[in-house]
Order: structure tokens, then sequence, then C-alpha cells
């Protein structure tokens, strides 16, 4: 990084949730440390809040780029976007409530540990795996968190496969000719794992930042098919690639076919879990006769 204070830029991928970028958006702005560069990388003007840029302090350049829909290819947009022009970059996703010293906590933490290039943080709460939290309910817990005296930071664990891709950070200089995967459409499915398994140097989580991670609805699951079908094809085309090892690949998705099947019996109202089991079983027949391509989401 550069010998005088580093540049960080920030970068937050959207599509449709405009209200949520709205509401992300204080919490930016309210970091002790201010981001150098903003980037919003969506899929069409609608994509973003009413006033996203405009809330932000001038020092901060903000700005928002379009791109193909699909996790991947936008924030290979928004890292595109930004290399070159910075020392630190920072992907949250529009539903991550950062503690307000989260930035300086990133700062702090790579220039900390010099062989550390990725980061992720500690989540005060995690609202992916049921029904996640409103604006309102994480607000309060990252409040009562900023509330209590910063402790020294510490490595809660290091040599991490991947990264999660809600909160994770990375040093550019690492970074180098490294992309998201496009094979991994719309979501991306183990994207952020698959990346930061290829970035060079340690990877750690750390509570030197932390936040929120509402895991935002937007009503029932329409598309459990497809992820179902992610679930297993993900990984084992990202272990056949080498960027996830046997072992995790195999965990991951034998955790998700089970949790599938066992919430078929009392499914949660958000989640579509017999879309997701029938994506399951095409995935493994596919896998089984050598067909599997994460791509396939695209026509199911």
């Amino acid at each position: 990084m550069s010998p005088t204070q580093p540049k960080i830029a920030v970068v937050i991928c959207t599509v449709g949730r405009p209200d949520t970028v709205d509401e992300l958006v204080p919490y930016l702005v309210a970091q002790t440390r201010a981001a150098d560069r903003v980037v919003f990388a969506v899929t069409r003007p609608e994509d973003i809040g009413t006033d996203s840029v405009g809330a932000f302090p001038a020092a901060t350049r903000v700005e928002v780029i379009f791109s193909e829909k699909g996790l991947p290819r936008q924030r290979n947009a928004g890292l595109a976007h930004v290399m070159g022009d910075c020392d630190i970059v920072v992907f949250f996703d529009d539903d991550f409530v950062p503690s307000k010293r989260t930035l300086q906590g990133i700062e702090d933490g790579f220039a900390r540990w010099p062989d550390v290039n990725g980061m992720t943080g500690q989540l005060i709460a995690d609202g992916i795996n049921g029904p996640g939290f409103d604006d309102a309910q994480a607000a309060q817990m990252v409040r009562e968190y900023d509330q209590k005296p910063p402790t020294e930071a510490r490595i809660l664990r290091a040599g991490l496969e991947g990264l999660y891709g809600c909160n994770m950070a990375f040093r550019v200089s690492a970074i180098g000719a490294t992309r998201f995967d496009e094979r991994l459409p719309l979501y991306g499915w183990q994207e952020d794992v698959d990346f930061a398994a290829r970035v060079s140097g340690g990877r750690i989580k750390t509570d030197a930042f932390a936040g929120v991670h509402r895991g935002a609805k937007g009503g029932r699951e329409t598309s459990g098919a497809k992820l179902g079908y992610s679930q297993l094809a993900n990984p084992w085309y990202l272990w056949r690639k080498g960027s996830l090892s046997g072992r995790f690949a195999l965990r991951l998705a034998a955790r998700n076919m089970a949790a599938n099947h066992k919430g078929m019996l009392r499914p949660e109202p958000w989640i579509d879990r017999k879309g997701r089991a029938a994506g399951n079983w095409r995935a493994l027949w596919e896998i089984a006769t050598s067909r599997a391509k994460p791509e396939r989401i695209l026509e199911l």
C-alpha cells in the first residue's frame, strides 16, 4: 500500500433494491474514516436509490456504473473501475450494515498484518438463514456495538479457504489479474470464495471490523430450482477448477442438500425448499453424467 494513508474504494453491487441501497448509504456516510471512492455497480438506473450519490461528502468520489446483470459481472465492473486508483477495495452487499468504525478497522488491519491480503469481518448478526432483519433492527444492533469501547483487533480465523462476500476487503496489489468468475451467473453462488481463494496471500476473519448482514428478502423465493442447482453444480465446478478443496466442496453441497430436504417438511415462508431440492437432484444427475455446468441455471 501507499506509504501515506491508503486509498479505500467501496464497491456495492445491486439489482432491483433501491430502497435497500438508500438505507445503506447513511452507514457509509457515517464512517469514522471516509471512503475515498464509492462505486455502485447496477444494471439500470432504477437499481439505485433516490439520492444515494448526493448524500456523500465532497471528499468522497461517488459513481454509478452500469453492467450486465450477474453478481460476478457487476463486481468485475466495479473492480475494473477502481483498479489503479486505490490501495484497498472493499465489497459490501447492499444489505450489509457496517459499524461506523469499519473502514478504519480495515485500514488498520492491513497495516497491522502485512502478510494478509484478504479479510472478512465479524458479523454482529446474519439474517441470511432466517427471515432477515429490517433496517431498524440492524441499526439498533450496530448502534449497540458502536457504543462499546473498541478493543484490540484480533484474527479470529486464519488460513480461510475463502471469504464471505457480504463484507470482504482486499489489497489491490495482491489482486493483479484475478477477477470474479463470470461462468457463475446471476447471484454467483460461491463466487466470493472462488475469488478470494485465487488472490495471493493470507486470508483471515477478524474483529477489526464488523456489521450486520440483514439477509434482506424480496418476498418468497421465486427461483428455488436455480439456486438448488447452483448449490451442487457450482462447488463441483470450482473443485474441478481447483479453487475449492474436495472436502470443502463436498461439505458445502451435502449441508445444503440436507437442509433443503429437511426443510421440505416445514418450509420457511421465504424459501422454496421444494424447488431447491429439485434443483439439487437435477445437478446431482448432471454431475453423475458429466453434464453439469454453472450456466445451466439460465435454462431452468
